[in-house]
């Protein structure tokens, strides 16, 4: 192809990009800094990957169109890091039968680099223009193909010695997948936590037995076995996560708490760490959570009616609002979620948890800590003098707390909380139980969410089916109900990893304090007598939310059946 001599910025006018968004260019650019089509490639308005294109073809480069990502040698993108690949714009690709080299690069921006590879690989090097869009996506592609499973590493590191002091060295790279020449033990542990990160897993658990070392994950809220390291292995992997998360690896008589902050393929992840002295040696459980996680109450799970009400309630000046559940069934991220939606410039929001999960912009945060007496009581009383609107208190569990949450809300706040009670109505007669007189807890509340977590069936293979009698019996249905409706199952398949079901969603109970609840809670009323008010007065239960998922297709019977406890069918 002949080179073309037009200036640059007639050129990429004439492929079609915009003249405003060259001249704004041209106006940003700092003279003998940047090159114009740079600068038009970074601004608003502009497509990047036609500006390469452009760029390459007035300078006589080749451009690639298609790439099939099972063509990417992995071989050769592990010999350089997913950082060095973002930073130089370049990603090695295949080595041709003549033995020259294939890269992609994303622009001529990125020619330096070329000679890099040719030095990396002692081969002559064939440069390919792909755009900087299109290299981000392939390198993320070709990196994750890159990073081997757990098992796969553990099998290399089975068969190394790897098992010095060597192997305990911290390593400077930010990225997990950067540093391609890792010692044994630091590629088995980070391998851990790519392979948890792609399988969404939310916790992995390292468990010593009498002969053997299991590591597993919760996905779904389901714990599945993983690998099995040599036993050998476990001081080596033990002090490698305590070295991470700053623990005291000379210490395995007590429990101890940390925290990695790490990332990979760009994205941030905090891990928190916990290990604990049992039988055969430690045992350690991390819980992993993605920094910069969106939380919205569309997110949830709720159903349109649910976020209605839901909404009205959460913006009222003061009260309480309970959500409650079992550990793990998504309170924190409803609570996020309704802070988020509420948060605003004019309202002070105040929060008291055990830990701090996720950190929310524009909202006051405080990690409790029982050794100092930084209780959620006292951190709560403390609160009360900082001027506060909302109150989020991550757990009720003792009467203190209960009573300075009802002090607050009776005094003109917001109070969000949490207790774990099997469903909504019981969480008045919890906080009763916790020496609260009746008629606070009947003025102070406003409604309780009680919610559970259940499995999404996998969209790529669920399978329509009709029920059998048994299953109707076992839901309080009749088969009229249906009215042609079908149910849907898990089956299975290479997206969902054969499990049948991917990802999770939340079903919700949602009771609204009325006038008549009140009157009975503060009469002494238990809670089977409130829930027959609470159902009388339209309240759908948690079996009632889960049918209405079963029949749009979102989970499955089995899933309703595991997670809720049997409740009368009120549904219209």
């Amino acid at each position: 192809m002949g080179i073309r001599r037009e200036p640059i910025d007639q050129l990429l006018i004439a492929r079609g990009v915009d003249p405003a968004v060259v001249e704004k260019a041209r106006a940003q650019l700092d003279i003998g800094s940047q090159n114009l089509a740079d600068e038009v490639a970074r601004t608003e308005g502009a497509d990047p990957t036609l500006v390469a294109r452009t760029v390459a073809e007035s300078m006589g480069m080749p451009w690639l169109d298609e790439i099939d990502p099972e063509q990417i040698d992995v071989t050769m993108v592990r010999k350089i890091s997913l950082g060095l690949s973002r930073e130089q714009g370049v990603l090695p690709l295949w080595e041709t039968e003549d033995e020259r080299i294939v890269v992609a690069i994303a622009g001529p921006s990125s020619l330096d680099a070329v000679d890099d590879m040719r030095v990396l690989f002692n081969k002559p090097v064939d440069a390919y223009v792909v755009g900087p869009e299109r290299l981000t996506k392939m390198a993320n592609m070709a990196f994750d193909k890159a990073s081997q499973t757990a098992h796969a590493v553990m099998a290399e590191v089975a068969e190394e010695t790897g098992t010095d002091d060597d192997d305990l060295q911290l390593i400077d790279n930010d990225d997990l997948l950067d540093d391609p020449d890792q010692a044994p033990i630091i590629r088995f542990v980070n391998s851990l936590f790519t392979q948890a990160i792609k399988d969404r897993a939310s916790d992995i658990h390292i468990e010593p037995f009498d002969k053997e070392l299991v590591v597993r994950f919760r996905t779904d809220g389901v714990l599945t076995e993983v690998v099995k390291p040599p036993p050998r292995l476990q001081a080596s992997i033990i002090s490698r996560i305590k070295i991470m998360s700053g623990l005291n690896i000379a210490e395995k008589r007590i429990p101890q708490d940390g925290r990695i902050r790490t990332k990979m393929g760009g994205r941030e992840i905090d891990v928190r760490v916990s290990t604990m002295p049992v039988q055969h040696g430690e045992r350690v459980v991390m819980r992993l959570l993605e920094k910069g996680s969106v939380f919205a109450l569309e997110g949830t799970g709720m159903s349109p009616t649910i976020i209605r009400h839901f909404r009205k309630l959460i913006r009222q000046p003061h009260g309480i609002i309970l959500v409650c559940g079992p550990t793990g069934s998504g309170k924190t991220t409803t609570l996020y979620s309704a802070l988020s939606e509420i948060n605003s410039p004019d309202k002070n929001i105040l929060t008291i948890e055990n830990p701090v999960e996720y950190e929310l912009r524009g909202i006051g945060q405080t990690q409790v800590n029982a050794k100092i007496d930084l209780t959620f009581a006292s951190v709560l009383r403390a609160h009360l003098r900082q001027d506060p609107d909302i109150i989020l208190v991550g757990e009720t569990r003792d009467r203190e707390t209960a009573e300075n949450a009802i002090q607050a809300s009776l005094t003109g706040h917001l109070v969000f909380t949490t207790i774990h009670t099997n469903d909504a109505p019981s969480a008045f007669t919890r906080i009763i139980d916790m020496g609260i007189e009746p008629f606070l807890v009947a003025s102070s509340l406003i409604a309780v969410l009680a919610q559970r977590l259940v499995r999404r069936l996998c969209p790529d293979c669920k399978e329509a089916y009709t029920p059998s009698d048994e299953e109707l019996h076992e839901l309080g249905l009749h088969r009229s109900f249906l009215q042609g409706r079908q149910f849907h199952r898990a089956v299975g398949c290479p997206e969902c990893s054969n499990k049948g079901y991917s990802g999770r969603c939340g079903i919700h109970e949602l009771l609204i304090v009325s006038e008549p609840l009140r009157q009975k809670c503060t009469s002494g009323a238990d809670a089977s007598e409130l829930k027959k008010i609470a159902i009388a007065e339209g309240m759908k239960t948690l079996r009632d939310d889960g049918l209405l998922k079963v029949l749009e297709g979102v989970t499955s019977v089995e899933e309703i059946l595991r997670v809720t406890s049997e409740d009368a069918i009120v549904l219209d």
